[in-house]
């Protein structure tokens, strides 16, 4: 589904991304692992546009992406979180939802009086969706609600449930576990499982092993910008390489 072929980004003399080569198989919750500084969160930046690579070919469903602008990507069905929730504070939950579908014709204006009834369905269609996913997520009594009042793992919720509204394909998860308490990770990693089932690709990257050996398989594993290993969560756990990445060389 998504496929990386000797991706590079440089800032400068360091090569953050130094020549990964992994592919993300189909409806498979894929696990990205690494030390600080692996370069993990930059590799995902350039995945979904934020960065431009600086070599090597990124591929969405065997479609060229690599250098497409974040936009372009959202709307080829590529989603990603960051590692802090970024909602529109002083807009409600549902309002936040409402601004993430593309292609909403009553964007242009003048459609307002040429095609009110055309606008008004297309509202209404769009109103059910978020309604729907709202309560999936277990926002459903949040809706009404400034979306800068909730907690951080309910922005989380509403961050995951916003790229929903555009039928992703492939949704990329920073950190989702960073900061949210216990019972609203296990909210948060049912949802995520129910999703794949229904056959949405993730990719995530994740400090909590925990959760990543749980819900994650394969794991791919970086350290200094490379990718030193790719396996099942056992032969991960403990592989020499992926201790040597963590704690280096010992004595």
């Amino acid at each position: 589904m998504l496929q990386l072929d000797n991706v590079v980004k440089t800032f400068g003399a360091l090569r953050a991304v130094d020549g990964v080569s992994l592919e993300v198989q189909r409806a498979t919750i894929t696990g990205l692992i690494g030390p600080n500084g692996a370069g993990k969160t930059t590799l995902f930046n350039t995945i979904a546009g934020a960065y431009v690579p600086d070599g090597g070919q990124i591929r969405l469903d065997g479609q060229a992406i690599g250098g497409l602008r974040a936009d372009q990507i959202f709307h080829r069905g590529l989603g990603r979180t960051f590692q802090i929730p970024r909602p529109l504070g002083t807009l409600t939950v549902t309002e936040n939802m409402l601004l993430s579908p593309h292609g909403q014709i009553g964007e242009r204006f003048w459609n307002a009086w040429l095609r009110r009834g055309a606008v008004r369905a297309q509202d209404r269609r769009n109103l059910e969706k978020a309604r729907e996913v709202i309560a999936f997520m277990g926002l459903g009594h949040l809706a009404d609600q400034p979306a800068g009042v909730l907690s951080g793992g309910q922005q989380k919720l509403l961050e995951l449930a916003r790229i929903l509204m555009v039928n992703p394909a492939v949704i990329l998860l920073d950190e989702p576990a960073a900061g949210v308490n216990p019972v609203l990770l296990e909210s948060l990693m049912e949802r995520i499982v129910a999703l794949n089932r229904q056959g949405i690709t993730f990719l995530l990257i994740e400090h909590n092993m925990d959760m990543v050996m749980s819900l994650c398989n394969p794991v791919v594993v970086m350290a200094q910008g490379k990718v030193v290993m790719q396996g099942e969560p056992a032969a991960v756990r403990t592989d020499p390489r992926v201790v040597n990445a963590y704690l280096g060389d010992q004595p």
